[in-house]
């Protein structure tokens, strides 16, 4: 019996989350396609490592803020498909790339508003109505999202705004391609041990000290709290899961 394995897609899976979540998608037996913005070196690494799980694996040069690359994505895409796993088409789009920009309200400027729509809104906008090309029905969009699209944290008025906007979209794309048995859902991570942001959290001490502090499970997330969320919304267990904002934060803010 042939049995087909799935592929997902995962932009700005060279490094963070991303990476986390590349990886804890192949070990579900799924192959995967990452991509990344400049440090090839870091995305052919994860490569290596998605490999070594026994699963193929990619990487896809993809800036996510500039709309007018993507039609050339898919191409390298579409030339993946065929060369590395023998087929034309790939099952999940996760919508992880993205970055954070700390700025008050009143402070944000026009060019930093502009810069977190195209990477955070515009981007996983078209760039998913253009991979809806190349994906196989039943498959579905996994948007990643943040805790602070439900609570508030002065600095990120226009980082959250993007995200809520996202989670408002991943409802629409949800009710648009259920016709295809696309399933579309949110995870939202709380406060992460990355790089992200300058690596705030995880090197600011008392930061990191405060953030656990109003978490009910009493510290702040490691990727590996969040990967492995992703991964269960690519397989077969989360066939019935739709429209849903899962938040991945320990119980902050309750």
């Amino acid at each position: 019996m042939v049995v087909n394995t799935k592929i997902a897609l995962v932009t700005g899976g060279s490094r963070g989350l991303g990476k986390n979540m590349a990886i804890a998608i192949a070990k579900k037996g799924i192959d995967v396609i990452i991509t990344y913005n400049s440090k090839k070196e870091e995305a052919d690494s994860v490569v290596k490592e998605i490999e070594n799980l026994g699963q193929k694996a990619s990487a896809i040069q993809l800036n996510v803020a500039d709309s007018k690359t993507f039609d050339g994505f898919f191409e390298s895409v579409s030339s993946a498909l065929q060369n590395t796993f023998s087929t034309d088409k790939f099952d999940f789009l996760v919508n992880n790339a993205g970055i954070g920009i700390h700025n008050s309200f009143i402070g944000t400027t026009e060019a930093e508003f502009d810069q977190l729509t195209n990477i955070q809104f515009k981007g996983p906008f078209f760039l998913t109505q253009k991979a809806l090309n190349v994906m196989n029905n039943g498959g579905g969009i996994i948007n990643i999202s943040t805790g602070l699209a439900r609570f508030s944290s002065p600095g990120y008025a226009a980082y959250a705004s993007m995200k809520g906007a996202i989670e408002t979209l991943t409802k629409y794309q949800a009710k648009e391609l259920g016709e295809r048995q696309i399933r579309a859902n949110v995870v939202a991570p709380g406060a992460i041990e990355t790089d992200f942001g300058g690596g705030v959290v995880r090197d600011n001490e008392q930061l990191n000290k405060t953030l656990a502090s109003i978490t009910a499970l009493g510290r702040v997330g490691l990727p590996d709290d969040i990967g492995g969320v992703v991964a269960f919304l690519c397989t077969e267990d989360a066939r019935w899961v739709n429209a849903q904002r899962i938040e991945v934060s320990g119980g902050m803010n309750l």
